[in-house]
């Protein structure tokens, strides 16, 4: 069986999973300026940093593959950005967004390490 299709399985369910609990937290608290673009930043940075690791693991090159794990630290640093200001204004209970930082954080970590090791693997490859 092979171990890198049972992780990135695993983590595609990981950061989707993220999505759908930032998704069903936010849009519990009742509108107000102060969470409107907030909601709507998280949301997409949220479902791309899912979006784009899905899409990652379908890749048909190592430079695809780079090129989307790229994009999915972006995202999910993004993901934590927003999850700070939450944090910050005060706008979710403490061990919620505590728990949604955590996780988003180490996503942000996981993949940052993935992205290093496959600009690695292009350099040794001579295709970066």
């Amino acid at each position: 069986m092979n171990t890198d299709n049972n992780y990135n399985q695993v983590f595609s369910k990981r950061t989707k999973s993220l999505t759908i609990t930032i998704i069903n937290e936010l849009s519990e608290i009742p509108y107000s300026e102060k969470i409107s673009n907030i909601r709507k930043q998280i949301f997409r940075s949220a479902s791309s940093t899912a979006s784009n690791y899905r899409a990652m693991c379908r890749a048909r090159s190592l430079k695809e593959k780079y090129s989307k794990i790229c994009i999915v630290v972006e995202e999910a640093d993004e993901t934590l950005f927003w999850l700070e200001l939450i944090d910050e204004l005060n706008l979710l209970e403490n061990g919620k967004v505590n728990s949604l930082l955590k996780e988003a954080d180490e996503i942000v970590k996981a993949t940052s390490s993935y992205k290093k090791k496959l600009s690695e693997d292009l350099k040794r490859s001579n295709q970066l």
